[in-house]
């Protein structure tokens, strides 16, 4: 028999264990999972031990996860292909003109790319190597153009298809299918708040965004030309969003049609090679090995809390603070706020959603300011895309928000970590907006998804 503690003191030892080893720049992925084994021997029985392969084998097992690997190839094929350049170099030329119109060529650009690629760090990278040089030769405010690369990367994991949009999916025992429908109207939300953000501010202040040269811009035969040229990544888009939403496929099945089709984008840009390919597959499998490592390992550590009554302790204490159901869901994403500026995203999924999720389900959310209310169907769903919202302002989140790390390690000298920070606060406060109107006006999350699936 292992040693008898209180839930109270057991919550305090374990965040405290987590967050000391985690101080100490140890793995997420071994920190949980050696944690969750090492309380399942001092605090249970040892045939609690067991717990380990029923949490574990039915991840390994679930059909949906393998739709990972596949987009997450697909990303890697169509960053080697040289998709992310020739998208930015083809807007920027288009909108150059404008005031503001390298910093709306980023956002707009991130915008597909995210419809394509998926992925936060490749975007951030490749936009960062790209469009800030661009940006800073122009004139443009530093602080303004690192905000608008920042903001336009994060979209990666909202607008569908999204890796984490999969793996709350999986979590939650939701739709993937209704959680990609789901995400659109959210994400083309925030990408237009952007895009408003940068050129009413370049509008007010044109030192902020100067407009390109005359001699730099493009007529319109030219600018023809040059959409045709992004023709073949739009229709992927199209291709693999398409078979989802109107369900000729299934999101894995549009995952394997979609990395087909990053092979062929890759061949027709003759990009395609066995060195592209290669570096595409390790890149794959490293990024695969690293979600999941973190998936087995924070699913012990979860299931030992929740075995141990961790669910019941953390919903009476929510439930204790007095507080309504928007209240209580204003204090969870103030937690993952938190959360979000020291851990990493599927960490936090893994440490949260199994816990909120039950608790959500069992309140009312009956709508504010006279606005339509979530059904408790349609909460997992809601609740789904607020969370990933939530995650955007994590990767922008001082002091360990992912994208500032990634946009600095490819930013010239001359940008510095408190520019980057500086320019990351604007659009924090559009991504609380953004998340506050998918609160208060749940239909934006809902209604495709009810449209397309009917019900």
């Amino acid at each position: 028999m292992g040693l008898d503690i209180g839930i109270g003191w057991l919550t305090l030892l374990m965040s405290g264990s987590l967050a000391v080893l985690l101080l100490m720049g140890l793995p997420l992925a071994f920190v949980t999972g050696g944690l969750g084994v090492l309380f399942l021997y001092l605090f249970n029985d040892l045939q609690m031990l067991n717990i380990l392969p029923t949490r574990i084998f039915p991840f390994m097992t679930d059909y949906q996860l393998s739709a990972v690997p596949l987009f997450i190839f697909m990303a890697a094929m169509l960053e080697r292909g040289g998709l992310i350049e020739e998208l930015f170099d083809v807007i920027y030329k288009i909108l150059g003109g404008l005031r503001g119109g390298l910093a709306t060529a980023s956002i707009v650009a991130s915008t597909i790319l995210a419809a394509t690629v998926g992925v936060v760090g490749a975007t951030e990278v490749t936009m960062g190597m790209i469009a800030l040089p661009a940006m800073i030769k122009r004139k443009y405010n530093p602080e303004m153009a690192c905000g608008a690369i920042l903001s336009g990367g994060t979209l990666g994991i909202l607008i569908p298809p999204s890796i984490m949009a999969i793996l709350y999916a999986v979590v939650a025992a939701q739709s993937v299918g209704e959680l990609f429908i789901g995400a659109v109207f959210p994400g083309l939300l925030l990408s237009s708040l952007y895009i408003a953000y940068v050129t009413i501010r370049s509008y007010v202040n044109p030192a902020y965004g100067p407009p390109l040269p005359v001699d730099e811009r493009v007529g319109f035969r030219e600018k023809l030309r040059l959409g045709r040229s992004i023709f073949p990544a739009l229709f992927l888009v199209v291709l693999v969003l398409g078979v989802i939403f109107i369900g000729i496929a299934t999101p894995v099945e549009a995952a394997g049609i979609g990395t087909f089709g990053a092979l062929v984008v890759a061949a027709f840009a003759r990009r395609l090679n066995w060195a592209a390919a290669r570096d595409a597959a390790i890149t794959t499998l490293k990024a695969s090995a690293m979600v999941l490592w973190i998936v087995f390992g924070a699913s012990v550590f979860v299931g030992f809390y929740i075995v141990n009554g961790g669910q019941q302790f953390v919903t009476d204490s929510l439930i204790g603070t007095g507080l309504g159901p928007y209240g209580i869901l204003l204090l969870m994403n103030v937690m993952l706020v938190v959360l979000g500026m020291f851990l990493d995203w599927v960490g936090i999924l893994l440490l949260t959603v199994p816990i909120f999720v039950p608790l959500l389900k069992t309140l009312a959310f009956t709508g504010v300011l006279g606005l339509p209310g979530v059904s408790v169907s349609d909460i997992p769903l809601w609740f789904g895309v607020v969370y990933i919202v939530n995650m955007q302002i994590a990767f922008l989140s001082p002091p360990f928000g992912y994208s500032l790390f990634y946009l600095k390690s490819v930013a010239p000298p001359e940008v510095t970590m408190a520019t980057i920070f500086r320019g990351a606060l604007p659009f924090i406060a559009l991504q609380i907006i953004g998340l506050s109107i998918c609160i208060i006006f749940p239909p934006i999350v809902t209604w495709l998804p009810s449209l397309l699936y009917g019900h």
